[in-house]
């Protein structure tokens, strides 16, 4: 963003966050209060197990055992499941509101000298454009 600012100090350069599918956020909102309830349920001692006519399972056991260690396991655990939902890794590039780059749709990020060409093509193209005499139809 620096190097394009000295650049290209006429341009407005912002980020903003690029949401992602509704069904990712339902499922890590899902996951957030899911991991809350475990927690919970690992802090207070309630085996779940019991009320679904089961038995517990080793790592059930093991996490009654050692709550602190179960607890930041699965905390740490969902947060990286919740975070990689909501993580579009979207890098999308507009001049004058014409898409110019996408990282969505070309799968990788430009590098600084392929987004300074891309930019000053498209720059080129628009003072080229607003040069051609305009028709009356």
């Amino acid at each position: 963003m620096q190097v394009l600012n000295q650049r290209y100090p006429d341009i407005r350069i912002e980020g903003e966050n690029y949401l992602p599918l509704p069904i990712y956020q339902h499922v890590a909102s899902f996951l957030s209060m899911f991991k809350l309830a475990l927690i919970g349920l690992v802090i207070l001692g309630k085996d779940p197990f019991v009320f679904l006519g089961m038995q517990a399972p080793g790592i059930w056991v093991w996490g009654q055992e050692n709550k602190i260690y179960a607890c930041m396991m699965v905390f740490f655990f969902s947060n990286m499941i919740e975070n990689q939902c909501m993580s579009t890794g979207a890098f999308e590039v507009t001049l004058n509101d014409v898409p110019v780059w996408s990282k969505l749709e070309s799968g990788h990020l430009p590098s600084m000298q392929q987004l300074v060409q891309i930019l000053e093509n498209e720059m080129k193209l628009n003072v080229h454009m607003d040069s051609l005499p305009h028709q009356r139809s």
